[in-house]
């Protein structure tokens, strides 16, 4: 997402401004500021798959040059009634039929300076399908910043906190359409004393494969002091680099840690939600369920304290605390502070929706966690979980520090080719769609 002083393109002026000057039967909106060159009867292609579907919008794959000179095909993922966020890529154009979109220009109502095109196609998607065509009908220029730290963390970024703020109004109206908001009012109240626990809280670490960095998050882990009980459970899913003998070795020295290796199991092909629900599961899980990934560490020893604080202090199902981005040194790069103070406890569960994830570190009332389950994917397995607590319960939100989250090459999200973001975009957008229809049919 561009800063809030570039987003004129995007404007409900905009979208306005292209409705008036429209003569032709299908309008194209442009979406970027680059050179398009439609391919052979890629136009007319177009044009005849939107007159015969009735669809409200189409869009499709382009081609770019590469820096090899060669031409290379950007792919794009199929619309759903879940692609509610509002950095779905929809490629460089769109064309929608002019009727439909002087209409609807018509009955936008607000006048927003980032979040028009946003609003104007997620009003369009309650009047038609919005159709993805699996075909490169265009050349563009190609800007690839998908693997950018500035990218992947704009969101949250204070510098674009004003349209933000616009595309939360724009979603939550959109839900509001189709009957599927979330109140404050009609949040369950919880029992956070219900079930007997070894201990108050377990902090749980999935791990495959980190023999650089385990033993750092395990002793920040058992370096907490809480004044409860708790203990740390690493799930380690058949590591082959010495992970595992690194984890012998803590265990021997501190009873506080308990390893559960799945090649004990019967349970084998496990991602990382699988190794949540072993975690959460076992004889050893604790009342709350604390998370902390294998390559990063607590900066404190009281994050336990806090997070269990704010559970029993606001009665919540679900904690959210905020870390730092660092370098695997520990030392801080932009854009540093991760708070998500996006979220608000009056409108937090329905912007949820929008954005691409929830914050960290996460923590769980392990009775609901257990009840709910944690799909069994590498990818969004949290963000699954977080969406089925916030439609029925409060989410407690920390917003200074608790942990450093290091940024190095063997992160899971690190320079991800097209294709594999399209998956996992793909992939949250089909929780979304399952969470609207939950919420819908609440």
């Amino acid at each position: 997402m561009e800063k809030d002083c570039k987003h004129s393109r995007l404007s409900t002026a905009a979208m306005k401004d292209i409705a008036a000057a429209a003569t032709g039967e299908f309008t194209i909106i442009p979406l970027t500021d680059d050179n398009i060159e439609f391919n052979y009867l890629g136009k007319k292609r177009m044009e005849e798959i939107l007159k015969a579907s009735g669809a409200s919008m189409v869009y499709s794959d382009f081609l770019t040059a590469g820096s090899d000179g060669n031409t290379l095909t950007h792919p794009l993922t199929v619309y759903q009634e879940g692609s509610v966020r509002d950095d779905f890529d929809f490629g460089k154009i769109v064309m929608v039929p002019t009727h439909l979109l002087r209409e609807t220009v018509a009955e936008m109502t607000d006048d927003y300076a980032a979040a028009g095109w946003y609003d104007l196609r997620l009003r369009l998607s309650r009047k038609g399908a919005i159709l993805h065509i699996s075909e490169p009908l265009y050349m563009a220029n190609r800007r690839d910043d998908t693997g950018s730290e500035a990218t992947h963390f704009a969101y949250v970024d204070p510098r674009n906190r004003t349209s933000q703020i616009e595309m939360e109004s724009a979603a939550t109206s959109h839900l509001a359409a189709i009957g599927c908001l979330v109140s404050p009012e009609n949040r369950t109240p919880i029992d956070l004393n219900t079930g007997d626990f070894p201990v108050e809280a377990s902090v749980i670490i999935p791990v495959r494969n980190r023999a650089r960095t385990i033993a750092d998050a395990v002793e920040s882990a058992l370096s907490q002091t809480p004044p409860f009980d708790f203990n740390v459970i690493v799930v380690d899913n058949a590591s082959t680099d010495g992970t595992s003998e690194i984890l012998s070795r803590i265990a021997a020295a501190n009873p506080r840690l308990k390893v559960i290796d799945t090649r004990s199991t019967p349970h084998a092909n496990l991602g990382i939600g699988g190794c949540w629900n072993l975690a959460i599961n076992s004889e050893h899980c604790g009342r709350f369920a604390v998370q902390l990934d294998s390559d990063d560490v607590y900066n404190a020893t009281d994050v336990l304290t806090r997070i269990v604080g704010k559970f029993r202090d606001e009665n919540c199902g679900m904690v959210i605390g905020s870390y730092l981005l660092t370098d695997f040194n520990r030392n801080v790069i932009p854009p540093g502070l991760i708070d998500h103070a996006e979220w608000t406890d009056a409108n937090g569960a329905n912007n949820a929706l929008r954005i691409n994830g929830l914050g960290a570190p996460r923590a769980f009332f392990t009775p609901l966690a257990r009840e709910i389950s944690f799909p069994n994917v590498s990818y969004g397995e949290d963000y699954a979980m977080g969406l089925a607590i916030s439609r029925r319960y409060r989410i407690g939100r920390i917003y200074e520090p608790l942990y450093l989250c290091r940024r190095w090459e063997d992160n899971t999200d690190h320079a991800l080719p097209i294709e594999k973001i399209n998956r996992n975009n793909l992939y949250k957008d089909s929780l979304r769609t399952i969470e609207i229809n939950a919420r819908k049919h609440r």
